[in-house]
């Protein structure tokens, strides 16, 4: 009971105005946001980054981790967070790990200014193994009509510009923890090979937000499109967004991978192509814009702090994404 009423003050810490009502609930309420508005949703889960976590016994990072990713995952259609839900599955209730994943998931709210209103725990021990736990998240946002970005106004010559991650974000852990805990024998403390940090930091850095950098950049140009790089890497995440007669070359000469990449590729004997279908290999947000807007658009990205850089053109195509470099 002490571990709920803590987190019953977390969650209406993350309270915007457009939330109505209380926690406990059967349903949480929110404000419509105007007829000239469209909702957007999305879920999503940390996936097996929650078993890096547990090794390194550190839970007060993955709440954050979904939430930012449900964000972007909207952010991409041009949306702004309104709410949040989230589902916390385990065998049975240990309060310390609750306590700490909620911090993270009512940080990363406050952060996007997201209201958590809602959510479940449940206890299921014939369906989770002893001590381990699974953590999904709901968004809902809304954006103007006239300001929804679908891809389809994308054209040749359009650039595409990216802007870095965190790290692995949430993807690609699988491959990960067998290259690193397996293959290359290591543990969560040692030091990451040609980093200065141990293996649990870099593997839990916290993923990337891009909602403050995007909000500035609508603010002085028409984004054309926006490519969230999670699960399937450049070519499955780009390649949605590309209308008929188009396709994207993503020039891998233009940036350089950070360490953990590198290790994960040279440690593990990953082919080149593959640690771009499966990471994001340093680039967590790929935008596309008019060639005209491409110098103000990277001095706005840069003036938010983004390290942003042109990777790549659209060219006439048949929707495919070309790695070049």
């Amino acid at each position: 009971m002490d571990a709920l009423r803590a987190v019953k003050r977390m969650i209406r810490g993350t309270f915007t105005p457009g939330a109505v009502g209380d926690i406990g609930l059967f349903g949480g309420l929110f404000r419509s946001p105007g007829r000239h508005h469209l909702l957007v949703s999305s879920t999503d889960g940390v996936g097996t980054k929650l078993k890096v976590a547990g090794l390194a016994g550190r839970h007060d990072t993955v709440g954050e981790d979904l939430v930012n990713h449900c964000v972007n995952d909207i952010l991409v259609q041009g949306a702004e967070p309104l709410f949040f839900l989230d589902y916390i599955g385990m065998s049975r209730l240990n309060p310390d790990v609750f306590r700490e994943v909620m911090d993270g998931l009512c940080r990363g709210c406050r952060r996007n200014g997201c209201a958590l209103i809602g959510g479940e725990t449940a206890e299921l021990p014939n369906l989770y193994p002893a001590g381990e736990y699974d953590l999904v998240g709901t968004i809902v946002g809304s954006v103007a009509r006239k300001d929804l970005v679908t891809g389809r106004q994308i054209r040749p010559g359009d650039v595409l510009i990216g802007l870095p991650s965190s790290g692995l974000h949430t993807n690609g852990y699988s491959l990960a923890r067998r290259v690193i805990f397996d293959r290359a024998g290591l543990k969560p403390g040692d030091r990451l090979p040609g980093t200065r940090h141990t293996v649990a930091q870099a593997l839990l850095a916290v993923h990337r937000s891009y909602l403050t950098p995007i909000r500035e950049l609508k603010k002085r140009l028409p984004i054309r499109g926006m490519a969230h790089i999670t699960g399937g890497g450049f070519p499955d995440n780009i390649a949605r967004l590309l209308p008929p007669g188009v396709c994207a070359v993503v020039d891998r000469s233009t940036w350089r991978p950070p360490a953990l990449f590198r290790f994960i590729h040279e440690a593990g004997r990953v082919d080149r192509d593959e640690m771009y279908r499966v990471f994001n290999m340093g680039i967590g947000l790929v935008v596309f814009v008019r060639e005209l807007h491409a110098v103000e658009a990277l001095e706005t990205l840069r003036g938010a702090g983004e390290k942003a850089v042109v990777i790549g053109l659209a060219e006439k195509g048949k929707g495919e994404v070309v790695l070049a470099g």
